[in-house]
């Protein structure tokens, strides 16, 4: 058996994630590698912290990559605040709120769930009403942007909720960091997670954390261990902080880190408030296109991703046929629905550094063909 070298084509990546990935930031992964605890390295980190506080909109101190994908950031945020028996208030409008709701019962929680139509955002009115029935809830659990859907809901309205009724919030920002309006401090969130694959278009296996002072007090306070070894922030704190000296945890994906780096440079020099208007813009482009081919959204205007734009398939259509075609003609990838829109959707993604003209013009051109 003689295996060559493996040399991918290049696509053009308007699925759900991962997202297109600008030369700089590939460029800046094929660095030299050093030791992660090399002080220039550990100097590097300190600057990625004061990024993603930047791409935040945080103050945390507890600001970094957890050394895996969003999966892992999202079961870092549920062991580290969850105990045994702690009530957690869960909105379930797609995938991964259920996703969340797993996590809580694997931590040993109690959850509460609130459930909203697919396509729908949370339901602010149902969550009060959850607070009200269950007055003991410690934390509240919500999915900002719904990969699996298309749907934004109001994470400062809910944020507000649920201090409101003295809960913390851990929320998946995995697909709305660095897309749409994210202020952590201004709308009092918690733990919050994200991924480096989706606006930020970095490479996939790192996954951008925040958690507020609370956050930490909680962790800090807890009566039992955390569950999660590698997952521990407690032992990671030690690794990601320190007066130029580290503490050892684990050994960090280097080279993903310089990538992330220079992916949140590209988002700083560009400025956040562009950023989110530069994925409005396309949006509309891709929107205005979409509705001339006879598609219609699935999520209502008010509450819909400008990042991913999830549609209905028109009736008659080889679904998967089509995206093979795509794939095979154009070298363009758009996404499949997932569980209650396998099927039924398309998921077609404008992030980070994918949210420009030319591949909303491929994609409208090549989906026009492909219909006739």
């Amino acid at each position: 058996m003689s295996i060559q070298s493996f040399i991918p084509p290049r696509r053009i990546l308007m699925g759900p994630g991962p997202s297109d990935i600008s030369p700089q930031v590939l460029q800046a992964m094929s660095r030299p590698t050093v030791g992660h605890l090399d002080p220039l390295f550990i100097q590097m980190m300190d600057e990625v912290k004061a990024l993603l506080k930047y791409a935040f909109q945080t103050e945390n101190e507890f600001t970094i990559a957890v050394s895996a994908p969003g999966s892992a950031g999202m079961e870092a945020c549920f062991v580290n605040l969850i105990e045994p028996g702690d009530k957690v208030i869960v909105c379930r409008n797609g995938v991964f709120g259920e996703r969340m709701r797993e996590n809580v019962l694997r931590a040993g929680g109690e959850a509460v769930v609130v459930d909203d139509e697919w396509g729908s955002p949370a339901s602010p009115e149902k969550v009060e009403q959850a607070f009200l029935n269950h007055p003991d809830a410690k934390i509240l659990a919500f999915v900002h942007a719904e990969t699996s859907t298309g749907a934004l809901s109001d994470a400062q309205t809910l944020g507000t909720l649920a201090k409101r009724h003295s809960a913390l919030t851990i929320v998946d920002t995995v697909t709305s960091l660095g897309g749409v309006p994210l202020k952590v401090d201004e709308w009092q969130l918690d733990a919050v997670y994200s991924g480096s694959q989706k606006c930020l278009s970095c490479v996939p296996g790192l996954s951008p954390v925040t958690f507020s002072a609370a956050a930490i007090e909680k962790i800090q306070s807890r009566d039992t261990p955390i569950q999660s070894w590698f997952l521990d922030q407690s032992l990671v704190l030690g690794y990601w902080s320190g007066e130029g000296k580290r503490s050892y945890h684990h050994t960090a994906p280097v080279n993903s880190l310089y990538a992330l780096h220079e992916s949140l440079v590209l988002l700083q020099n560009e400025g956040l408030e562009s950023a989110w208007q530069r994925h409005q813009e396309m949006h509309q482009k891709l929107k205005q296109g979409l509705e001339a081919l006879g598609f219609k959204f699935v999520v209502e205007e008010a509450y819909r991703l400008p990042q991913l734009n999830a549609v209905y398939i028109p009736e008659g259509i080889d679904e998967a046929k089509i995206r093979q075609q795509l794939l095979n003609e154009y070298n363009l990838e758009i996404g499949a629905g997932l569980g209650a829109l396998a099927g039924k959707a398309w998921r077609i993604g404008l992030m980070g550094y994918g949210a420009s003209q030319q591949n909303v013009s491929l994609c409208l051109k090549a989906l026009e063909e492909k219909l006739k």
